[in-house]
Parts: C-alpha cells; sequence; structure tokens
C-alpha cells in the first residue's frame, strides 16, 4: 500500500516519456550512468539529470558514484523494485483522509 503523496509523486514521475524510457532502460539493462542514458535517448546530460532526479526524488530509482569505462567518476543509477497497483481501491486506501482533495484555488469550475 501507498501513502498518498508517494503515490502522487510515482505517478508525476511515471507521466512524462522520457522517464518511462529510463525505468524501461535500467531495468533491461541494470546500471547506466548519466551520460549513456543522455546519449541513448538523444538529450542533454542535463537534462536527463533533471528527469533521474524526479524518478529518485519518487523511489523509483537510486544512485551510486563509481568509475564509468572511460576511467571517469559517474553517477550509475538503477531501478528500486517497485509495484504499483492502480485500482479505485487502490486509490482510495493510500488517501484514507481524502488529503488528495482539491483546494478550493485549486478547481477548474
Amino acid at each position: 500500500m501507498h501513502d498518498a503523496q508517494t503515490l502522487l509523486s510515482q505517478l508525476q514521475a511515471l507521466s512524462h516519456p522520457v522517464r518511462l524510457w529510463v525505468v524501461a532502460m535500467l531495468a533491461r539493462e541494470g546500471e547506466l550512468y548519466v551520460s549513456h542514458l543522455a546519449r541513448e535517448a538523444g538529450i542533454s546530460r542535463p537534462l536527463m539529470k533533471m528527469h533521474l532526479k524526479k524518478l529518485e526524488l519518487a523511489g523509483l530509482v537510486c544512485c551510486e558514484s563509481g568509475l564509468a569505462e572511460n576511467g571517469k567518476a559517474a553517477n550509475f543509477y538503477r531501478v528500486t523494485p517497485f509495484a504499483l497497483t492502480l485500482t479505485p481501491e487502490t486509490i482510495a486506501q493510500a488517501d484514507p483522509d481524502a488529503s488528495l482533495a482539491p483546494h478550493q484555488g485549486d478547481r477548474d469550475d
């Protein structure tokens, strides 16, 4: 079971195609470093770092320092085991006190 903030954080992190791709790459390849992921995705290292940070804050990936093939220090990322089952019941269990309810200023009407 997830709490409301964890569920929201994970859903937000997984709502971007690049971040979904990163999770898939890491699940297939194991541990990869930032530069490798950025090259494979065709995006800049700073942009890849931003995506990885969002995944890390959601608890979906973790990072360790190590040495890349060229001998330089690098941050290696890998998937953190997680299971995200999304049903009306799991949403209700994650939000028992209705803390996800929109605030007055958040309304669309």
